[in-house]
């Protein structure tokens, strides 16, 4: 698509609508790099996360992946989304469509390596955020591997928070991070004790609720 608007005189049909897969580096400089195609690649997969338009859509799944809201953003009409691998690709997006093709993960040292083992993996995980019924812990409460109310919440050093025993037999299978699939810088946990404060008082509400219930 890109080499068609280098030709002189052509404007493809619809080109408007292209316009947000196409590297912006490309826009500026007309020159085409395999980093290109990893920005289009990144708007493609955060448009099947989401079903929204492209545009400033990374900006937006950006923010909800920092405010932790990305439960809102996500296309429910596609079923139920496993949260490791909704946030996986969540997060790979985002890091395909950097505005700086430097930036950008190299398709097949980084990105391949994030998506082939989703390929292999099984679905079977439940997305927490949409629950069978009507209320449901807050997400930051759920550990992303065990996929329980956490408690005892480690942060390790992909900066993500985890149940310290679903952590800690994640490790004895390897270093790799359980929501990025790239490598730790090192194996060290450290207690979260604001969340697990937090996680205390809710469990706390929730049995007095359960208590006025009854």
């Amino acid at each position: 698509m890109s080499k068609v608007l280098l030709q002189p005189g052509t404007c493809p049909p619809n080109i408007t609508e292209r316009l947000p897969y196409m590297d912006p580096e490309f826009n500026a400089t007309g020159e085409l790099t395999e980093l290109s195609d990893v920005y289009s690649l990144g708007v493609i997969i955060l448009r099947l996360l989401t079903g929204m338009a492209p545009l400033s859509l990374s900006k937006k799944v950006a923010e909800a992946l920092e405010s932790d809201s990305l439960h809102l953003l996500i296309d429910k009409s596609a079923g139920g989304w496993p949260y490791i691998e909704a946030k996986q690709l969540a997060l790979l997006g985002v890091s395909c469509t950097e505005m700086m093709a430097e930036k950008r993960p190299g398709l097949f040292t980084k990105v391949w390596k994030v998506v082939e083992p989703l390929m292999r993996k099984s679905h079977a995980a439940s997305w927490p955020y949409y629950p069978s019924g009507e209320s449901c812990a807050p997400a930051p409460f759920i550990c992303p591997i065990a996929m329980e109310i956490m408690r005892d919440p480690q942060v390790a050093s992909d900066g993500f928070t985890y149940e310290a025993e679903a952590i800690r037999s994640w490790f004895d299978k390897g270093n790799n991070s359980p929501m990025t699939n790239l490598a730790l810088p090192n194996l060290h946990l450290t207690p979260n004790r604001v969340l697990r404060s937090s996680i205390h008082e809710y469990l706390q509400q929730q049995k007095k609720q359960q208590q006025t219930d009854s």
